[in-house]
This record gives C-alpha cells, structure tokens and sequence, in this order.
C-alpha cells in the first residue's frame, strides 16, 4: 500500500457510455450535455462513440456532435471505437485520442463486437499503427476484466494476455472495465497487482460500474496502490447494451465528492457538476442513481 495521491484525473463518460444506454436524446441535447461538462472542471470527456448505427442507435449522429460540438481549451475529448472503420471515422473526426475496447471475455466479445476477442485482438494492431501514423493515440480497454455476465468469473491470466497483446501491438494506456460491476477490492487489488508487475510503465485507468453497490470501494482500493485515472459518468449515467443488468456507471459528483473530502484534488467544481447532473436526469426523463445528487454534499445543511 502506498500513501494516497494528492490528485486524480477524472474522464467523465457520461455522453458516450452513458447516453448509449439511454432512450435516444436529440444531438441538441448531447451537444448542450458536452458543452455544460466542459464548464465544470473535468478534462478529459469522451464524447462520442463510432460504432454501426443498427448496433447502437443512440450513437448514430457520432459525426454530426464531433463536428457541432465547442471544444474548450484546455480540455481533452476522445471518441470509443470498436473496429478499424470506426478509428477511420474518429480520426476523420478530428480526434487524436481514441478508445479501443475488447472483452476478455469471448462470449461478451462476440455479442458486443460480433467476433471473438482473439480476432479483436488482431483488428487493434491495426487501428494502433493507423492511429500512430496519423498522430493519435490508442488506449486499449479490456471489458468484462473482473466477470462476464455469460461466462461468470475470468481468470485473471485471461486478462493479463489480452494486456501483454494490446501492449506488444503498441497500446499508448491501458483500461480495465468493469462492465457487469462485479468487481470488489480485493479482486481490483489483485488484478492491479498483476498488471503493474508485468508493465509498470503503462498508464492505466479504470472504469467501474456501480451495478452491486461497490463502484466506490473498488475506487478506494485503487487509490491505496496510487491509480490516478478514472472514468466516471454524470449523474450515474449508463451501462452496457450487451451485459444484463450492468447499468450504473459509478457517478462523477459521487466520486469527486468522495475523494476531494479525503485530501484528493480532482480539479472540478462540484456545484457546476451537480447542476449538470440534474440536466442530465431532466433530458433522459428518468431519475438518475446519483445519491449525491439526490441529497446533495455533505456541506450542505438542512434548515433549522
């Protein structure tokens, strides 16, 4: 265990993972979403994902937000990709980072990406070298990297060989993504463990869903090993299409709430994020996970 950090960095998910798990919205509303998270601090939003419209349809005007969208200085957006004609059309887009994701999980692979995930494997080599050769950069995201909804428990070996390939193809970062929210510390402090003996050199960040109320454990447990990068998504935004009842990425407020009262400097105004949140809830038309949102900080007290 190492001393806490003083700072983390937050990449908030909200219009990408967790819009694409919602009832469509207009590009209106993705686009005032983006522009409201831009005026909160975060520096890092992943905006948009290039998939095949009948695959996610809530994803289907990817080109219409990056092109309409303020890009504030300061900030960095990425866009997801799950093939190489979708990297084509990100980097077409005008974004130099982009995310990969591949399941260590084959039978998740091959419902969420329609091959196995050896055969992803052989299409990121391709999408690192067209990245690299147009100035990008490629972080590699394993999915289902602490279970799998169709094939239960995944051996940690299984992970660490989707790692070594994405590392050998030349993989800029690594994610892990806990895709079902199956994850709990000790399985995050294991499979950290492993990673960080076999690439120490490689950035990494995590993604945790809050879908068995452990999201932010998972996070504490991180911290303890000094990781510095999360993904987040306003309001509890989200989920997967493909993973049974995986919805509820952990929430960004809840997570800067958590940290910034423990010492740990994230950078945003947890005002300005609430406020977003609550557009968030008001354009999907649902009540959104967030308790934070719900009972507001800590600081703030009940009238006497």
């Amino acid at each position: 265990m190492t001393d806490m950090p003083t700072a983390l960095s937050l990449r908030e998910v909200g219009p990408r993972d967790g819009l694409q798990n919602e009832d469509p919205v207009s590009t209106e509303t993705k686009l005032e979403l983006i522009d409201r998270l831009s005026h909160t601090g975060v520096s890092r939003i992943e905006a948009v994902s290039f998939v095949h419209p009948r695959a996610i349809p809530q994803m289907a005007d990817a080109a219409e937000v990056a092109a309409q969208m303020t890009r504030a200085a300061g900030i960095r957006y990425s866009a997801l990709v799950p093939n190489l004609r979708g990297a084509e059309r990100a980097l077409d887009a005008g974004f130099n980072e982009i995310e990969v994701v591949v399941s260590a999980s084959d039978t998740h692979n091959k419902k969420n990406l329609n091959r196995g995930t050896a055969e992803s494997l052989d299409d990121i080599a391709a999408i690192i070298d067209l990245a690299h050769g147009r100035g990008a950069t490629v972080q590699v995201i394993t999915s289902t990297a602490w279970g799998c909804p169709y094939e239960g428990d995944i051996p940690t070996e299984r992970v660490l060989w989707v790692v070594d390939t994405a590392v050998a193809h030349g993989a800029d970062s690594l994610s892990f993504g806990d895709t079902t929210g199956m994850a709990t510390p000790t399985r995050v402090t294991r499979l950290i463990g492993e990673t960080r003996s076999a690439h120490a050199d490689k950035p990494l960040n995590l993604h945790f869903h809050n879908t068995r109320g452990t999201g932010l454990a998972n996070v504490l447990a991180a911290l303890q090993l000094g990781v510095t990068d999360f993904d987040a998504s306003v309001g509890g935004l989200g989920g997967c299409p493909y993973a049974p009842g995986a919805s509820g990425n952990i929430a960004t407020e809840e997570l800067v709430h958590m940290v910034e009262d423990m010492g740990i400097d994230t950078g945003v105004d947890l005002d300005a994020l609430l406020d977003t949140a609550a557009y968030a809830e008001q354009a999907v038309g649902r009540t959104l996970p967030s308790q934070v949102l719900r009972a507001g900080p800590r600081t703030r007290l009940a009238q006497s």
